[in-house]
């Protein structure tokens, strides 16, 4: 039997349920309110109107929901349906009395219901639809409890406030969460406690959790595990010293993430990420889907942390065809069958590219006709750019450059490009080479409003923001290996800050900006700024991470001061001092004034670049670069 046909036979099943209960509570209360010759006389006056009568149950039924509602997560907005029909129900009751009455209608009496007849159907019909329905959900919950006792579930303890703790509770009473079983849950909020959440206790704060963990040992119930819902990374719950105390006593720490437009629940090990984060910006999803959904969108970088994500992003927000452009192989591959094995999703396609191949890029993108363009391909490590200045010219400017004038040439609605942090008052070639390809894709953008004369044109914006953490040399990864190693800790300064958000908050943010590119509102703004929160102090990061490893800073492993490497500085700024800000009304977003010289200058400059390349002739390419960026090294510190 195919599913479709599963689907069908489920759905006619349900409406001769709720046909037969709509027959047994009109006919139950007929029975109960009249006896003798009263119910002689009426009943057949009843079998001629009760067939109508049970077909109009089962329309209203099947428009209010009730067929496609599955019994085993019967909850509120079920009772509220069933009680919507019961009152229609109950109301055309009350129409045919009033029909009787006014017509007679062969009836031996000018009442044919009756007041207490009606009454008693509306809570027969309740009960009627209801009883089956709560039965089988108690049904699947009982089983749920049997399966997980049988199976030897591991007793866990919650952390958070109640209304996550129950988005656990509901994903283990229906089987998404399996092998675990709740005791007990621990809140930060002190009205929570001494409460009862889906049948479990809230047996304390979080800073009570060694001696609730002490108190079920005590009574032969140990707990084996800790899930830790996303309010208790909340400041005021105290995450760390919630992890540090749990793992202290050898119980294994998992965490719910934050769920999106109704994902199954699902548990992931604790990182010290989770640790780092503020709360994140509210997305206005409906705004991403708008600008993605049923287009063609291109992704150069693909592979790579922050390309990769954005890909996945737009698969979600419902684009038509994704374009995966990736010069590594491997990490092609990766990205390509990630995307492919999601149930629903953009036609996807992945093809190997180096944006430094100029005819190779134009006719990719030619082919494909994209109507958005996000350009993540770049070389990033600073040190190494340092050493590799030609290698930062030839993929951060003159790639995307190559992308800019392809997307254009192909007819792309927009581009935009990632940018960094540090392209603002540049002190590395990673920031210069940047700071270069931005003013190239605002000149580019600037020429083609100006052509446009207020008709609609191809937008070209770069996004700039920090570190991402977990991405592809971030320094988290590495201090992780350096603990396993048994340490030490290399910090380049004990006085290192820099601005970190998640990679998910990050393209989410991208995407945004580009919404806000997109509409007529402010052509004039063309760089585009992510809220980066609060700056991290690098050794701070590395004393909790050794922390929360159970060892201590100092002592079990060290911390060594390695020095500042080349191109780097303390402070990131986000905004340089020639180039103003502007508040654009988008939370997590903000945007910097279009600074830059005419195109016919950026060309001379990149002929120059391109000739000393050619040569190797590093003076000169400083002294190009110098010259574009006047402000190139006026930060250092």
């Amino acid at each position: 039997m195919t599913r479709l046909s599963q689907f069908h036979l489920r759905n006619f099943l349900i409406l001769a349920h709720d046909a037969l209960a709509t027959t047994f509570a009109l006919l139950a209360s007929f029975y109960l309110r009249f006896e003798g010759s009263l119910l002689t006389d009426r009943l057949p006056h009843l079998l001629r109107i009760l067939p109508w009568f049970v077909l109009f149950s089962v329309v209203v039924s099947y428009f209010s929901n009730l067929t496609t509602a599955k019994w085993r997560f019967t909850s509120l907005p079920d009772a509220v349906n069933i009680l919507r029909v019961a009152a229609v129900l109950t109301l055309a009751l009350v129409v045919v009395d009033y029909v009787y009455f006014f017509t007679g209608a062969n009836s031996p009496s000018p009442v044919f219901l009756g007041r207490v007849t009606i009454i008693l159907f509306f809570f027969l019909e309740v009960f009627a639809l209801s009883a089956l329905r709560l039965g089988y959900r108690y049904f699947r919950y009982s089983r749920t409890r049997l399966h997980a006792r049988s199976d030897n579930a591991a007793s866990a303890l919650l952390v958070g406030r109640t209304a996550d703790a129950e988005v656990v509770l509901r994903g283990i009473e229906n089987g998404a969460i399996k092998r675990l079983w709740p005791v007990g849950v621990l809140s930060p909020s002190a009205a929570d406690r001494g409460q009862m959440i889906r049948n479990i206790p809230v047996v304390g704060g979080v800073d009570d959790i060694e001696a609730v963990i002490r108190d079920f040992e005590s009574r032969q119930r140990p707990i084996k595990r800790v899930i830790m819902t996303p309010s208790a990374f909340e400041p005021d719950a105290h995450p760390e010293s919630v992890l540090m105390r749990a793992k202290r006593l050898g119980l294994m720490v998992s965490r719910l993430p934050s769920l999106e437009g109704g994902d199954t629940p699902r548990l992931t090990n604790v990182a010290v990420e989770d640790l780092l984060l503020r709360p994140s910006q509210k997305i206005d999803y409906a705004r991403l889907e708008a600008l993605v959904k049923g287009k063609s969108v291109i992704v150069t970088g693909g592979g790579g942390s922050i390309g990769a994500e954005i890909c996945e992003r737009v698969a979600t927000f419902g684009a038509a065809r994704l374009l995966v452009v990736e010069n590594s192989e491997p990490a092609l591959y990766a990205v390509t069958e990630a995307l492919s094995a999601r149930d629903s999703g953009p036609e996807i396609e992945g093809r190997i590219a180096d944006i430094r191949d100029r005819e190779r890029i134009t006719r990719l993108m030619s082919e494909f006709k994209p109507d958005i363009v996000f350009h993540a391909a770049a070389l990033k490590h600073v040190p190494i750019l340092e050493r590799d200045w030609s290698e930062g010219v030839k993929t951060n400017i003159f790639g995307s450059v190559n992308v800019a004038d392809a997307a254009r040439a192909a007819g792309a609605s927009a581009m935009v490009m990632i940018s960094t942090d540090k392209a603002i008052e540049p002190v590395s070639m990673l920031g210069l080479t940047k700071r270069f390809a931005e003013m190239y894709c605002q000149a580019m953008d600037h020429d083609l409003m100006t052509e446009a004369r207020g008709k609609s044109h191809m937008r070209l914006i770069s996004v700039r923001f920090g570190n991402v953490l977990a991405s592809n040399g971030s320094v988290v990864p590495k201090f992780k290996a350096q603990i396993e190693a048994g340490g030490p800790i290399t910090v380049t300064h004990p006085d290192m800050v820099r601005y970190f958000m998640t990679i998910r908050e990050a393209c989410d943010l991208v995407i945004t900006a580009a919404t806000h590119a997109m509409t007529p509102a402010r052509p004039d703004v063309s760089v585009y700024v992510l809220n980066m929160g609060q700056p991290v102090k690098i050794v701070d990061l590395a004393e909790r991470m050794i922390r929360l490893s159970g060892l201590q800073p100092g002592v079990d492993v060290e911390i060594v001061f390695s020095g500042i490497r080349p191109g780097e500085r303390l402070n990131e700024i986000l905004f340089a001092s020639q180039e103003p800000t502007l508040e654009i009304g988008v939370a997590g977003v903000m945007a910097a004034k279009p600074n830059q010289p005419p195109m016919s200058t950026l060309r001379k400059w990149l002929a120059a670049l391109e000739d000393a390349i050619e040569r190797d002739d590093r003076v000169t390419i400083r002294a190009v670069l110098q010259d574009a960026v006047p402000e190139f090294g006026s930060n250092a510190a």
